[in-house]
């Protein structure tokens, strides 16, 4: 999708005066490496020499990642963590979902390009000597988990004995996902934008401490007075749910049959991770949506229910602070949001439109066009400060290919000029403030088929290394395309 056509003033937040007008400053796991490309055609002596440069810079950059490490997002999610998640899993001998649920969507393709959409399996699934657990932090929708396997076996993914699934963990209804549409109706204007997939009301019933759990299905003769008290609740505070006794009735016979087929699969995941890293196991945890969804740290109240950020991977998996190693942000080359709530770099314009076509920012959850603006380099610094990044991976640093300049929003000012020095919790504020804007030259080029850094253009060099710069962190992946070779190791 060509960008040429794009402006940076066709959206009134630049152009001269306006609020966001830009400023011109002046021994690693023991499995061999598999190689993730599908077979190709044969290539010439300096083309192969540098496809071995890769493949070792890659060896070189996986193999010194700590025992356990993880792969968090940095933004508003949708920033590719899936598929770095599948090519680190080969060298992982576990992959762990600490948190979230179905409301995660992580695309990852296979070594023949075949693509997959997992929502509640760890994407180390098609790694076959992977074991995927999911985290008593995680909130499953068994219906939903049953047709991920299903597809993922019809497809020749086998999973018997790869899926463990957390006897801590709760369970999310379909009751859950119908409560989440009646909140979202009754906030009116003020919705949050949810998938819509039940993760609030899941997560409530857990704090208030009415929910199931998944080890509650192994003592079905208590299961109808449990949801009994949870369909009650949700009738009592909602008009439009209509709770009968002929719901509750199909509810157990439902989950009677699920609890049958889910038996294989539960485990105490808190013992079984933790006794893994004590056998030197490698272990690497996967975050669903990102930091600044954090339900703390996020743009409350338009945020996820659950911690995406480092906090979320010890109490989502019961594993101590002090075995937590390298952690790895996913940030992508430009920023986009799903949902509402503020979005300071956010392009209005043609531009944005012209990114979302380009970048194809549509949800994988649940198919709605995301909004798409310019890297926020504050909000970047302040995910970055919280999660205690090793390295970065930038993706999608190929959409902007076509892009004559790129913007870089590297500073917040409140409308009197007066500095914001981090990404403030005020939601009135981060709506009112300026950004402060960096434009560098883009490469025009295409970079898809690049696969060391040094043959980048360089101006995506430049652009690379200006954000490194920036925030301090340094980047060790670049993502230039959808494919699992499609990545360039820094």
């Amino acid at each position: 999708m060509s960008l040429s056509s794009l402006t940076l003033d066709s959206n009134p937040r630049f152009a001269v005066g306006g609020p966001y007008h830009r400023r011109y400053p002046p021994l690693h796991h023991p499995r061999s490496f598999v190689s993730c490309s599908a077979k190709r055609p044969a290539v010439s002596a300096s083309l192969s020499v540098a496809a071995d440069s890769a493949a070792t810079e890659s060896l070189g950059r996986i193999g010194s990642l700590s025992q356990v490490s993880g792969v968090l997002g940095c933004q508003w999610g949708d920033e590719g963590k899936g598929k770095l998640v599948d090519i680190l899993a080969q060298h992982f001998d576990i992959v762990a979902r600490c948190q979230g649920g179905a409301n995660a969507g992580h695309i990852i393709y296979n070594s023949e390009g075949k693509k997959f959409a997992l929502h509640l399996v760890p994407s180390g699934i098609l790694n076959e000597d992977t074991t995927c657990v999911i985290g008593n932090g995680v909130v499953v929708h068994l219906p939903g988990l049953f047709k991920e396997i299903d597809g993922l076996e019809s497809n020749g993914v086998s999973c018997k004995g790869r899926i463990l699934v957390s006897d801590r963990a709760h369970l999310l209804f379909d009751f859950h996902q119908e409560v989440d549409g009646l909140r979202e109706s009754e906030l009116a204007k003020s919705f949050i934008g949810t998938t819509k997939r039940g993760i609030g009301p899941a997560y409530s019933s857990k704090v208030i401490r009415n929910g199931i759990r998944v080890g509650d299905l192994r003592h079905m003769d208590t299961l109808p007075q449990k949801l009994d008290l949870l369909l009650s609740d949700a009738a009592a505070r909602f008009q439009g749910f209509k709770y009968t006794p002929e719901m509750l009735r199909e509810e157990v016979e439902a989950y009677k049959r699920y609890a049958d087929r889910l038996e294989p699969y539960i485990t105490d995941t808190v013992h079984f991770i933790n006794d893994s890293i004590s056998q030197k196991k490698k272990v690497l945890v996967e975050g669903g949506q990102a930091t600044m969804l954090d339900i703390d740290f996020g743009t409350y109240p338009f945020v996820t229910s659950s911690s995406p950020s480092a906090g979320g991977i010890c109490t989502g998996l019961g594993i101590a602070p002090s075995v937590v190693g390298d952690l790895i942000g996913v940030v992508k080359a430009y920023t986009t949001r799903v949902g509402s709530g503020p979005f300071p770099t956010e392009n209005l314009g043609t531009g944005g439109d012209l990114l979302r076509l380009a970048g194809q920012e549509f949800g994988t959850t649940t198919g709605r066009p995301r909004r798409c603006g310019w890297l926020d380099i504050v909000a970047l610094k302040f995910s970055c400060q919280i999660n205690g990044f090793a390295s970065l991976n930038l993706t999608k640093l190929d959409v902007l290919s076509d892009l004559n300049e790129i913007q870089l929003g590297v500073a917040y000012k409140r409308s009197d000029g007066t500095p914001v020095k981090s990404f403030p919790g005020d939601l009135r504020l981060l709506e009112e403030l300026h950004v402060e804007y960096e434009v560098l030259p883009g490469w025009k080029s295409d970079i898809s088929s690049v696969r060391n850094y040094s043959d980048l253009p360089k101006a995506a060099q430049q652009y690379v290394e200006r954000i490194e710069e920036l925030v301090g962190v340094p980047i060790h992946y670049i993502g230039i395309g959808p494919g699992r070779d499609a990545l360039i190791y820094k």
